[in-house]
């Protein structure tokens, strides 16, 4: 564990003697049990500091920069207590607890909150009061020049229904099974960014051994450089959407818009919806598709709240029901649940319009999502026919450079500040922005994760992680997979030491590469915790790993390791045999 020096201007105080401290050590915080507690902040230069917690009296004096550091050993969980520390003024952090620390890291699928899923866990959100389950959210941020030395916002949140909308889902559920299990506090550190490859969690030593993203790295340093790529991006998307809005047949005659009730389609095309329109008339364009369907609403519909399912659509919608907006969604990621308000819907007749924007690939609506409105225990299917009309054809629009995900931004904003917290462990879910570089993940993921053991100076801390679920439909031929290549390189980095893995490849969804099941995702992870990170060798934590074969005659003969108990004797390994039919 250490303490980064610090720019002496960084750290110049607004009054002598004012006590200033880290986000992370703040009211509701939790402390990791049974080890060595930094706790650190910055005073005037060389000013004695006083720390007292839990009976006992800590003394230090601040560094040349105003830098200052205690250690708390022997924590025994529990809490709440408060903490008081003095130098010239005072500050109280109160409500802390002791109990373990998990950092939640990855892309979007550790990123994705309870308030995503909250369609599936009603109960769960509504049982979810627990003083003793926090999470802090780290803000989303990067920075290639340097560690910082803290962040610039966040607080600890205990669980509730209110606030457990913003937790990780799989964070929560990971939490929920270890305190169930072993009645301690846990503390959740959520520094998780959608879209985010491995690489850009990298430190810049740790880079050097990948030269192609070290050189990039580099590059970005340069902030003239960075503004440039924002300006030009922010151009280039702006015209074309503009253009999109300005070419829209859909919006040409003020009069009557194309989600107007009253419009004349007889001359609109029809297809089937869930489906592309690259497969109708159409073909593979790019720009603005209007819908439009006629339904029917009964009186036994009316008095209750009105909810629309449209499944997911590529890329944007905005959606309009007799002729009233309900609802929009700006990218193809987040399953479209809108209300619709009082006093739009009619008894008989009704009309919903749906404008899609797609800027590049294919566009409409995914298979296998529910597309519907529901009021109470009525619904209406709106899958089907629907009628359709080109609004504006465009070129393909080139993808934003998304700065935020280039390599080594997100370890300089948002785990360096960590690094002086002590934690338990880590819970990782990522893997599918570097997919198309599989190979590549076998050597990168394991080098991250000692680059972040460095790091924190704790040893090898658990670092838990999840396989890629499944994803994207299957083909009926042999085929490569880039998805089950990296599956292969998240299996072989079991190798590292004091590591554990949750298998994901029956709970994703084909259509979807954010699925909602995150209950078992969390308690899978749960599981590899007790027997990696709390010594629980008789948990069956994991499924059986392959480990080697043999053919003897027309047998082929697997060796698997199985985490399992047999007439009451563990067991590491065990054997199948499978017979062979050669022709």
């Amino acid at each position: 564990m250490y303490v980064r020096t610090v720019l002496l201007t960084c750290l110049v105080l607004q009054a002598k003697g004012q006590v200033r401290l880290p986000r992370l050590i703040s009211d509701g915080m939790v402390l990791q049990r049974e080890s060595n507690v930094r706790i650190w902040g910055w005073a005037s230069p060389n000013e004695p500091v006083r720390v007292w917690f839990l009976d006992s009296t800590y003394g230090t004096a601040a560094g040349p920069a105003g830098e200052w550091s205690i250690t708390l050993s022997g924590l025994r969980a529990g809490g709440p207590h408060e903490m008081y520390i003095s130098a010239s003024d005072s500050v109280t952090v109160k409500d802390v607890v002791i109990g373990d620390v998990w950092v939640g890291s990855g892309q979007s699928n550790m990123e994705l909150s309870m308030r995503r899923t909250s369609p599936i866990y009603q109960a769960e959100i509504s049982s979810s009061q627990n003083q003793f389950i926090r999470q802090f959210l780290v803000p989303q941020r990067f920075n290639f020049r340097e560690p910082q030395v803290d962040l610039p916002g966040g607080s600890w949140k205990s669980a509730n229904p209110e606030s457990i909308m913003d937790f990780s889902a799989v964070a929560y559920f990971f939490a929920r099974e270890l305190y169930d299990k072993y009645r301690v506090p846990i503390g959740l550190i959520n520094a998780s960014l959608g879209g985010s490859p491995a690489e850009a969690w990298v430190s810049e030593e740790a880079l050097k051994s990948f030269p192609a993203y070290n050189e990039e790295a580099q590059r970005f340093k340069d902030s003239t450089l960075m503004r440039t790529i924002e300006k030009e991006d922010s151009k280039r998307i702006q015209t074309w959407y503009a253009q999109v809005r300005k070419k829209d047949e859909g919006y040409r005659n003020a009069r009557q818009h194309w989600y107007a009730p009253s419009l004349k389609t007889s001359n609109w095309a029809t297809m089937k919806i869930p489906g592309y329109w690259a497969e109708t008339s159409l073909g593979p364009v790019n720009g603005v598709v209007w819908f439009r369907k006629n339904f029917r609403v009964p009186k036994s519909m009316f008095g209750k709240p009105v909810k629309l399912n449209l499944g997911r659509i590529v890329d944007a919608d905005s959606v309009f029901v007799n002729g009233m907006f309900v609802g929009t969604t700006s990218y193809q990621y987040p399953p479209r649940r809108y209300e619709i308000p009082a006093n739009v819907l009619k008894t008989g007749d009704n009309v919903i319009a749906v404008r899609v924007i797609n800027s590049a690939g294919r566009g409409g609506f995914v298979p296998d999502k529910a597309y519907e409105i529901v009021a109470g225990d009525k619904t209406i299917d709106l899958t089907g026919d629907w009628q359709y009309r080109l609004g504006a054809k465009m070129e393909p629009l080139a993808s934003q450079t998304f700065i935020r995900w280039k390599p080594l931004g997100l370890h300089n904003a948002m785990l360096a500040p960590l690094f002086n917290y002590r934690i338990k462990g880590v819970i990782w879910y990522q893997g599918e922005s570097n997919a198309n570089r599989a190979v590549e993940y076998r050597d990168l993921f394991p080098a991250m994760i000692r680059d972040w053991r460095d790091h924190w100076r704790q040893g090898d801390f658990p670092f838990l992680f999840v396989q890629l679920p499944n994803f994207m439909g299957p083909n009926s031929e042999p085929s490569e997979s880039n998805w089950a290549l990296l599956r292969e390189a998240q299996l072989n980095a079991l190798a590292v030491p004091v590591t554990g893995m949750a298998v994901a490849i029956d709970i994703g969804e084909w259509n979807d590469i954010h699925p909602l099941n995150k209950k078992d995702v969390g308690k899978r992870l749960s599981l590899a915790a007790q027997r990696v990170a709390y010594g629980e060798n008789d948990v069956v934590s994991s499924g059986p790993i392959f480990q080697s074969m043999r053919i003897d005659s027309n047998k082929v003969i697997l060796s698997l390791r199985y985490w399992k108990r047999f007439n009451g004797k563990r067991r590491g390994r065990t054997e199948i045999l499978c017979y062979c039919i050669c022709r």
